[in-house]
């Protein structure tokens, strides 16, 4: 290899568990460049993360080394062993010859101090720089990964800054001493596409104008394809495929990497079911992944996505609509806006009246019809998540006329409001903050029940939590299981098997597979495709993921600073969007 930097060589790292001790990295070994970036990628859990933080001795300290090395080459014919390096050194290294940035900047930035005192500390910890020295280096640096106003987000705190500015204050703190190797550990796994794609940007021209080598860590394929030279794919602590990322895509040769490859959305056309590992693993081989095979694989454990069936009266199946169809064919109104408009107050004056208002919704016309889906789509702050809330009344509207099934929701009794909570629903997108985790899983989906009086009898209750369970293709085990014991796919299904619990016509999805990996968001997403057909459900999607949004959605309605700028068909507007900000989005998807 031309120009060694970094040398990992059979690391392997356990943690103690039960049995014994549970590997954890397996025997990795990884060769990066100076000048290259080397993109790892692999499920939560696959000990890329734990690669890394080796690198930089930050495992935690139930860890540990069994055995390998990670050689480091500064220059001069030094070489140094990281693992075995005294600590005094390694925080010389740290932060100055190699860097990394974290997944969630406001818990890596510390919320007392302002911006710019922190990355000058970071600039004085290893450059022998006054204090004004390292303010000019701090805001050339902040200009450098082009914040906007470099002075006014010095003097700012992480809380007043948004995801995407507090993600760049974090490169250039980790870039402030001109490292010779960048970690990126999941940088854009939280952001918008539009502020991801910035990023992704930013980081390859910064490593491009400095010379830098990047190490860049993601669950998604197609993200770290857009900045790496190399790709490393691991599975179960072991890295199961590695080379140059124009080989690795173009013909991959494990089973593994070909399901990271197919379980994204396609972006092209609108498949009958997505790929799951699943696919991929089973006995049989499959072929390239592509269009002409993605909804044929694995037929016998397919959902019923795309199969007809007769739905009550007065619904029409999700399945039986063409998103083609004119807006005349679409019946059965289940909710209408017109001119809605939500105001928050930013400032009050002694007497509680606001003085200064936030709006947050701004005059929106939506209809939502029975057995769809109304994909909502937006950057963050674009109104999606407020209007969501309007939706399911956990705050009212400022003006406007909001119905649900020809009814004034405003003008709902007690009764009215009751039937309205249990057809109503809504499943979040972290469960792991919404699930109780003094509770079982059988407890937390057989609570509405018991609320609503459902089943007064305690084994009909039992029955029906392991009637969902079994919808949401969980075990009964599951049933005595608590949250902690659960992956996050596991528990998405659990929150969605207690919405289920009180046959809700009405589920609002609010980023409800954004913090999954691709592999597990492909299996939620064909399993809430199967959900909607059972159960004639109609969704409100709400994502920053355009590729997710075209597989769910019947139609699309696009939100920019609390306006609905664009609406239609999903394929229709996919093919030819009218609405510039609508073509930027739909431009900043990654892709393979």
């Amino acid at each position: 290899m031309n120009n060694p930097l970094l040398s990992i060589s059979g690391l392997t790292v356990s943690f103690p568990y039960s049995r014994g001790r549970h590997r954890a990295v397996d025997d990795v070994s990884l060769d990066l460049s100076g000048g290259r970036s080397l993109g790892i990628v692999g499920e939560s859990g696959s000990g890329k993360s734990l690669t890394a933080l080796s690198v930089l001795n930050l495992l935690p300290v139930a860890a540990r080394v069994d055995q390998g090395s990670v050689f480091y080459y500064p220059g001069s014919g030094k070489t140094l062993d990281l693992l075995k390096v005294p600590p005094r050194q390694i925080r010389q290294i740290r932060g100055n010859a190699i860097s990394m940035i974290f997944q969630e900047p406001m818990t890596s930035l510390n919320p007392v101090f302002t911006c710019g005192d922190q990355v000058v500390e970071a600039i004085r910890t290893h450059q022998d720089y006054s204090y004004g020295q390292a303010k000019k280096q701090a805001l050339k640096w902040f200009r450098e990964v082009e914040l906007p106003s470099p002075e006014r987000i010095y003097k700012s705190y992480p809380h007043e800054l948004s995801g995407g500015q507090r993600q760049r204050v974090m490169i250039a703190m980790a870039v402030s001493c001109n490292p010779s190797l960048l970690i990126a550990d999941e940088p854009t796994t939280a952001l918008d596409v539009t502020i991801q794609q910035s990023i992704l940007q930013l980081l390859g021209g910064l490593k491009e104008r400095y010379g830098m080598s990047l190490m860049f860590i993601s669950h998604d394929l197609a993200v770290v394809s857009q900045v790496a030279d190399d790709l490393a794919v691991m599975h179960q602590g072991r890295v199961v495929e590695k080379g140059t990322k124009e080989a690795l895509l173009r013909d991959p040769q494990n089973d593994y990497t070909r399901g990271l490859m197919a379980c994204r959305p396609p972006l092209d056309h609108r498949p009958q079911r997505l790929y799951t590992l699943a696919d991929f693993t089973r006995d049989q081989r499959h072929a390239a992944p592509g269009p002409k095979n993605a909804s044929t694989a694995g037929q016998k454990s397919a959902p019923t996505y795309g199969q007809k069936s007769t739905p009550p009266t007065g619904q029409i199946s999700s399945f039986d609509s063409d998103p083609h169809d004119k807006p005349s064919s679409y019946s059965n109104e289940l909710f209408s806006l017109r001119g809605l408009s939500k105001d928050f107050a930013l400032k009050t004056n002694f007497w509680g009246k606001a003085v200064q208002q936030l709006r947050a919704l701004d005059r929106v016309d939506l209809d939502i019809y029975k057995g769809q889906t109304l994909g909502l789509v937006g950057e963050s702050g674009s109104g999606k998540s407020t209007l969501a809330r309007v939706l399911l009344r956990l705050i009212l509207p400022s003006e406007g006329l909001f119905r649900y099934q020809g009814g004034d929701v405003a003008e709902f009794g007690k009764k009215q409001m009751q039937a309205f909570r249990q057809q109503v629903q809504i499943v979040f997108q972290d469960p792991y903050s919404t699930l109780n985790p003094r509770l079982s899983t059988g407890s937390m989906i057989s609570e509405p029940l018991r609320y609503y009086r459902y089943y007064t009898d305690r084994k009909q209750r039992r029955d029906r939590v392991m009637e969902l369970l079994e919808n949401v293709r969980l075990t009964p085990d599951y049933y005595n299981r608590y949250p902690h014991e659960l992956s996050g796919g596991e528990r998405q299904r659990v929150a969605i098997a207690r919405v289920l619990a009180l046959n809700p016509g009405f589920l609002v999805l609010d980023e409800a597979v954004s913090a999954l990996d691709v592999s597990i968001q492909a299996e939620i997403l064909n399993l809430l495709q199967e959900l909607k057909s059972r159960y004639h459900l109609t969704y409100v999607f709400i994502t920053h993921d355009f590729s997710v949004v075209r597989f769910m959605s019947d139609r699309i309605a696009v939100m920019k600073e609390g306006r609905v700028v664009e609406t239609g068909a999903a394929e229709e507007l996919f093919r030819s969007p009218s609405h510039g900000y609508t073509r930027r989005l739909l431009e900043s998807i990654p892709s393979l």
